[in-house]
C-alpha cells in the first residue's frame, strides 16, 4: 500500500466518538479518512465515552479552542457503592461500600449543593497537566498527586432515573467540568462512593443539535462514495462562529482589519465578535475594546483576499 497522501481540507466534522479510543485516536483515524493535512479536536472525551467530538481541518484547527471554552451537555448513568481509581468503570476498584435506600427526593437534595458555580477536583487520570506532565502518566507511575481544586459551572442536573445502585443523570456545564468528578463527590454525599459506568457527550456550543456521524458510518461512506461523499458532511469553518455576533465589514474595512490594524464598530466593549464580508463569509474573530475600535484576534488566511 502506498504512502497516504495528505490535501488541505477545511471544515469542521460532527464525529459520534466510539467508546475504545481515545479522542486523539478517533481524530487521527478521520484525519486519514480524510487524508487531511491538518486537524484537531475540540476537547478531549474520555476513552470510555462516547458522543459529540467536533474535529477541525485546516483553518477551522484556528477556532478549536474556542470550542473548546464552550458549554457542554451530558448523559451519564453513575453506579453507587463502588469506588475506583479513575472515577469511571475502566479503573481499578479501590473500595466497596453498601448502598443506602435512596429514593428520588433523596438524590435529588445530594444533586442541589453540585449546581452553579462550584469547586471541583479533577480526577488524577487525568489530561491535565502539573509541571509539564499529565496526570494521568504520574498516576501510572504510582506517584502521589495532589490535585487542586478549581472552580467550574454545572448549569443543569437532572436525574433522570434511580434504580437500585445506578442512576442515569443529564448534565448541561461550562468548559472543565470533569463529570466523572460529579460522579465520585455525587457518590460520597450519598454516603457510598460511586464512579462513572456510561458517558455520553450529546452537545458542544455551538452545535447544540448537531447531526453526528459515526466512524463506522464514515468508513463504509469512504469505501462507497470517496472523499466526495466525505466532503459533504463537513461544516463549514464559519460554523464554529455561529454563537458570536457577526458584523458585517465593508471591503476598507476588511482590508485593515487583514492589515492588522483596527476598525470602529458600534456595540459593547470587550465584546468577541465573528467578523465577515458583505457576503456573509467568516474572515475570523475579532474583539471590541474599551474605545469601540475592533481589532483582529484570529483570522482565516482567505481573509487578505476579502
Amino acid at each position: 500500500m502506498g504512502r497516504t497522501v495528505f490535501r488541505p481540507l477545511d471544515g469542521i466534522l460532527l464525529l459520534d466518538k466510539p467508546a475504545g479510543l481515545s479522542s486523539n485516536q478517533a481524530l487521527q483515524r478521520v484525519r486519514h479518512l480524510y487524508r487531511a493535512e491538518k486537524g484537531g479536536h475540540t476537547g478531549a472525551l474520555d476513552p470510555l465515552a462516547t458522543g459529540l467530538l467536533p474535529l477541525c481541518f485546516g483553518e477551522a484547527t484556528k477556532i478549536a479552542g474556542l470550542l473548546l471554552g464552550g458549554r457542554k451537555a451530558y448523559e451519564a448513568e453513575v453506579v453507587l457503592g463502588v469506588v475506583t481509581d479513575t472515577d469511571d468503570a475502566d479503573g481499578q476498584v479501590l473500595r466497596e461500600r453498601p448502598v443506602p435506600a435512596l429514593d428520588r427526593a433523596r438524590v435529588e437534595a445530594a444533586l442541589a449543593p453540585f449546581l452553579g458555580r462550584i469547586r471541583q477536583r479533577p480526577p488524577i487520570y487525568s489530561a491535565l497537566k502539573q509541571g509539564g506532565e499529565p496526570l494521568y502518566a504520574k498516576a501510572r507511575r504510582g506517584e502521589a498527586i495532589e490535585v487542586p481544586e478549581r472552580e467550574v459551572d454545572i448549569e443543569a442536573i437532572e436525574l433522570r432515573s434511580l434504580d437500585g445502585d445506578r442512576l442515569r443523570l443529564a448534565v448541561t456545564c461550562g468548559s472543565g467540568t470533569y463529570i466523572r468528578s460529579l460522579a465520585r463527590d455525587l457518590g460520597e454525599a450519598l454516603g457510598c462512593g460511586g464512579h462513572i459506568s456510561v458517558l455520553r457527550r450529546t452537545w458542544v456550543e455551538p452545535f447544540t443539535a448537531p447531526r453526528m456521524v459515526t466512524l463506522d458510518a464514515l468508513q463504509a461512506l469512504a469505501g462507497q462514495g470517496g472523499e466526495p461523499a466525505l466532503d459533504a458532511l463537513l461544516l463549514p469553518v464559519e460554523a464554529g462562529l455561529a454563537h458570536f455576533p457577526a458584523v458585517a465589514l465593508d471591503p476598507a474595512q476588511a482590508r485593515r482589519i487583514a492589515q492588522g490594524q483596527p476598525v470602529p464598530v458600534a456595540g459593547p466593549p470587550e465584546t468577541e465578535l465573528n467578523l465577515t464580508d458583505l457576503n456573509g463569509r467568516s474572515l475570523g474573530l475579532g474583539r471590541r475594546g474599551e474605545d469601540g475600535q475592533v481589532w483582529p484576534k484570529r483570522l482565516f488566511r482567505w481573509a487578505a483576499h476579502a
